[in-house]
């Protein structure tokens, strides 16, 4: 068996999201203690008791998604053996993926994704972002490219095959709208996000994320991590660390990762984190390989079946 260990993205956010982790104790509880006493405010209550309003501030989103997701991945080592060959996160999900290959250690990351979510924030402005449904890349860029402002309206995220995200300035994404159903969308539904995220509007964003970077120590990574922006599997901490920092600007070329986890011989994926986005890009993407979720108790312990019965390992003594 060949795993992939996938992170889960923005939008994956839910009130009461990794509550019952905690609540069985262990790693996934000290790692909510940690983000708590990391960031100085209560990312289990936002988690736990939002409101929703609350949790879906990409302030605050951005460091409980982080926190679940790895609270989720120790959780899942708890009870199996993790051997992956590749890792990968989505978009923020890429931070927690680095935590897993030990090129970041949590805090560091928390930090980091503290100060990317305020950046972020505070860029947004008058963008925002919109999931084109039913329309193939090729056409998508057609139209983005027809209306004719290249730095305003760009495609963010290529999730799946007929799931395209574009981002840039309200008043673009409002032009692109009539012309991408006319060319096939059966849907362009506009996001809850406070911004034009994966555009060249972030650029500023991208500067300031660099120079934070500065103030944390990083490692190369023990398995490679497949990078959003080139869907390179990467090894090397400097070469990660600009990848990440281009993130934020560049497009998420997801499908590209994907089926560069394909080629690279992965035949069982585990997402780990709220929801289950990911196992559903990856089935119309690679539908060959075996995906499933690891985000709550439940789903934790059929991920960890999977993980044995692909490896031939056995549970984890607990005490």
């Amino acid at each position: 068996m060949s795993l992939a260990l996938l992170f889960s993205p923005q939008g994956s956010q839910a009130v009461g999201m990794g509550r019952d982790l905690a609540a069985a104790g262990g790693a996934a509880r000290a790692t909510y203690a940690e983000a708590d006493a990391v960031l100085g405010w209560s990312v289990s209550d936002a988690c736990w008791d939002g409101p929703v309003e609350r949790l879906n501030d990409t302030r605050q989103t951005q460091p409980c998604l982080l926190t679940t997701s790895v609270a989720a991945y120790r959780a899942l080592g708890e009870m199996t053996e993790l051997q992956p060959t590749v890792v990968a996160g989505h978009s923020v999900g890429e931070y927690a993926a680095l935590v897993a290959a030990g090129v970041l250690d949590f805090g560091a990351a928390l930090r980091l994704v503290q100060r990317r979510a305020n950046l972020m924030a505070d860029a947004g402005g008058a963008g925002g972002m919109a999931a084109v449904i039913g329309l193939a890349r090729p056409e998508v860029e057609r139209v983005v490219a027809a209306i004719g402002r290249p730095t305003d309206l760009v495609v963010a995220n290529d999730n799946a095959p007929g799931q395209v995200v574009i981002s840039g300035l309200v008043d673009a994404l409002d032009a692109a709208d009539e012309p991408m159903r006319a060319a096939g969308a059966k849907r362009v539904v506009r996001l809850a996000v406070s911004g034009a995220f994966h555009s060249p509007l972030m650029t500023t964003v991208a500067e300031r994320l660099a120079e934070a970077f500065e103030g944390e120590a990083w490692a190369d990574a023990r398995v490679p991590i497949v990078s959003n922006v080139t869907a390179e599997a990467v090894t090397d901490a400097t070469r990660i660390r600009a990848l990440l920092a281009e993130q934020v600007r560049a497009p998420v070329e997801w499908v590209r990762c994907v089926e560069r986890m394909a080629s690279m011989g992965v035949d069982v994926a585990v997402e780990c984190g709220p929801g289950s986005a990911l196992v559903g890009m990856l089935k119309r993407i690679a539908p060959d390989i075996r995906a499933v979720a690891a985000g709550d108790t439940a789903t934790l312990a059929s991920a960890a079946d999977l993980v044995r019965s692909s490896t031939g390992t056995h549970a984890r003594a607990t005490v």
